[in-house]
C-alpha cells in the first residue's frame, strides 16, 4: 500500500518534469536536424494513416490527383477550396504566382490537415505528397546518381498527391451527396473570381503548320457594359440573353442541340463592335479565341484549331465580309492558277464548323461574326443556328453620349450643352469612336463639350453638303436622256 511518505516530494516531481521536457526538446530538435524533410514527411503522414487505421469508426476516401491519365477534376477542385480553409493553425503553405496572373495561389503544404464543418460533421482533409525516386535503367542503361559537371542530376522523382477525407462513417451519404457537390460549386465560383481573361491568337506560323496552335495574352481590355455607348435597353436584352445562354445546359441538351450561341454584330466602322466584345468576355469570364481566317489554310486546319479551343469560351471572327474569299458550296473550284493562295478552306466548312458535327465538340461556347456590311454575307451564314441573334451597332444615340460623357468627363447629372448636343446627334450620323475622340483631348468638361459641339456641327454641314450633291446628281440623270432626245430630233 502507498503511503503519503512514499510520494515524491513537489521539488523532486517539478525536477523530474523539467528533465523530461529537456530530453524531448532535445530529441525533438536532433530529429528535426538529422532526419531529411522529405523522410520527417513521410514519417508524418505515415502516422497519421496509422492513427487513422485504428479507428474502425471512421471512413476516409481518397482523391488522386490523376485518373489513369487523366486529370482528375475532384482533385483541382478539392485543392482551390481548401486554399479557403487555412487558419492560424495551419503550419506550412505553398504559394505561387505566374508572370501572367494577378492573384496569388495559395495550396496546402505536405501533409497538412485542416477541419471543415458540414452540417454539424467534422471532416478532416489532409493533403499527401509523396516522391519516389526512379533509379531504374533507362534503355537497358543505369542512370547515374553523380550530377554532370553543370548540376543537374540525371535521375528523376514521380510524384504522387491525394487528398484525404475522413469523418464517421455514419455521415457518408451526407458528405458523397451534398458536402462534394457544395465544395464544387464553392471552387467553381472561387476559379471564376480569380480567372484571368485570356486573348488567344493564332501562332505566326499558323498557315504554314501542320497543327495550328494558338499563342495566348491576358484580355487587359477594360470594357464593360456600364462603359459601353449603347441604349440601356439594348445592354439589358444582351446581358439577359448571355444568362440565360450560360444556365442552360441542361435545356440544350434534352433538345439534342450543340450548347453554343451564335451573335452577329453589324454596322458602320467605330460602333463599338470590339467593345462588346471584350465587354462580353469580362461579364462572363470567357477567354476570347481571335481566329483570322486568313491564316487558315484548310478545313482540317479549322477542325484543328477547334479541338483546341477550351469551353466556357468566345470564338470571335471579325469583318467575315472581307477577311478571306469563301467558295460558295454550289459553285466550281476556283483552279489552282487562278488562287496563288492555293485554297482548300470553303463556306462549307465554316458552316460544318459552326453548326455542323465538329461544332458539338465542346461546351458553352459562344461565336461571335462582325461586319460592315450585312448585306455582303451569304445568307447561309445567317440563318437561326448559326447566327441566333443579329445585333445592330448603330450610330450614337443621345442615351450613348451621356455613357460616354460620364467615362470621359464624370459628368453624372444633366450639363448645360446637354441641349444643343442632343439635337445635334439626332440630325446627324456620328459614331461613339469620333465623340470619345473629341472628349479626350481635354479634362475641362466645358472645354470638351464645346469642341465636340463645333465638331458636331461641322458634321452637320457636311451632311448637308452630301446631300446636296446627290440631288444635283439625280437632277442631272435625269435630265440627259431629255437632252439626247432633242439633239436626236434637232430641235435647237
Amino acid at each position: 500500500m502507498v503511503t503519503l511518505n512514499d510520494l515524491p516530494s513537489p521539488s523532486t516531481a517539478y525536477a523530474a518534469y523539467a528533465s523530461i521536457s529537456a530530453s524531448f526538446m532535445l530529441l525533438q530538435t536532433t530529429f528535426h536536424q538529422v532526419v531529411p524533410r522529405q523522410l520527417q514527411d513521410f514519417l508524418v503522414s505515415a502516422f497519421f494513416r496509422l492513427f487513422k487505421r485504428t479507428n474502425t469508426s471512421l471512413l476516409t476516401l481518397v482523391v488522386d490527383q490523376f485518373d489513369g491519365m487523366s486529370r482528375n477534376d475532384l482533385f483541382d477542385s478539392f485543392e482551390i477550396y481548401m486554399s479557403t480553409k487555412t487558419n492560424p493553425k495551419t503550419n506550412r503553405l505553398k504559394i505561387t504566382k505566374s508572370s501572367k496572373e494577378k492573384h496569388l495561389n495559395i495550396r496546402l503544404a505536405q501533409s497538412e490537415n485542416i477541419i471543415d464543418f458540414f452540417q454539424d460533421i467534422e471532416i478532416k482533409w489532409l493533403f499527401v505528397c509523396e516522391e519516389s525516386e526512379n533509379t531504374g535503367k533507362n534503355n537497358g542503361r543505369n542512370i547515374s546518381k553523380v550530377p554532370d559537371d553543370f548540376g543537374n542530376r540525371p535521375w528523376q522523382f514521380k510524384t504522387k498527391q491525394w487528398f484525404e477525407l475522413s469523418f464517421e462513417k455514419i455521415h457518408k451519404e451526407i458528405v458523397i451527396n451534398s458536402y462534394i457537390p457544395f465544395v464544387l460549386e464553392e471552387a467553381k465560383a472561387i476559379r471564376n473570381a480569380k480567372k484571368v481573361v485570356k486573348l488567344h491568337t493564332l501562332a505566326n506560323n499558323a498557315y504554314f503548320a501542320e497543327t495550328p496552335a494558338w499563342d495566348s495574352i491576358n484580355l487587359e481590355h477594360p470594357s464593360t457594359f456600364d462603359k459601353l455607348a449603347m441604349e440601356p435597353s439594348e445592354k439589358k436584352t444582351l446581358m439577359d440573353d448571355l444568362d440565360l445562354f450560360v444556365q442552360r445546359k441542361e435545356y440544350y441538351k434534352s433538345v439534342g442541340r450543340a450548347w453554343k450561341r451564335g451573335y452577329l454584330l453589324y454596322g458602320p466602322p467605330g460602333t463599338g463592335k470590339s467593345s462588346l466584345i471584350a465587354a462580353i468576355a469580362n461579364y462572363l469570364k470567357f477567354d476570347i479565341y481571335d481566329l483570322q481566317l486568313m491564316n487558315v489554310k484548310h478545313d482540317s486546319g479549322l477542325r484543328k484549331l477547334l479541338l483546341a479551343t477550351a469551353n466556357r469560351s468566345i470564338l470571335v471572327i471579325e469583318d467575315i465580309d472581307c477577311s478571306v474569299e469563301l467558295p460558295d458550296r454550289h459553285t466550281k473550284p476556283v483552279p489552282p492558277e487562278r488562287h496563288p493562295r492555293d485554297l482548300q478552306f470553303t463556306l462549307s466548312g465554316l458552316l460544318n464548323f459552326i453548326d455542323g458535327l465538329w461544332s458539338s465538340c465542346g461546351d458553352e461556347r459562344i461565336i461571335i461574326f462582325t461586319t460592315n456590311n450585312k448585306d455582303k454575307l451569304d445568307p447561309a451564314l445567317l440563318r437561326p443556328g448559326r447566327m441566333d441573334k443579329h445585333i445592330h451597332m448603330s450610330y450614337l444615340s443621345f442615351n450613348g453620349f451621356k455613357t460616354l460623357a460620364s467615362n470621359y468627363l464624370a459628368i453624372r447629372d444633366q450639363h448645360w450643352r446637354f441641349g444643343e448636343i442632343e439635337e445635334l446627334i439626332g440630325s446627324t450620323q456620328v459614331t461613339p469612336a469620333e465623340v470619345a475622340e473629341e472628349l479626350m483631348k481635354t479634362n475641362d468638361a466645358d472645354a470638351s463639350l464645346g469642341g465636340l459641339v463645333n465638331f458636331l456641327n461641322g458634321k452637320k454641314r457636311e451632311r448637308s453638303v452630301e446631300r446636296k450633291d446627290d440631288e444635283d446628281s439625280t437632277d442631272e440623270i435625269e435630265l440627259i436622256p431629255d437632252a439626247k432626245r432633242i439633239k436626236a430630233n434637232g430641235w435647237q
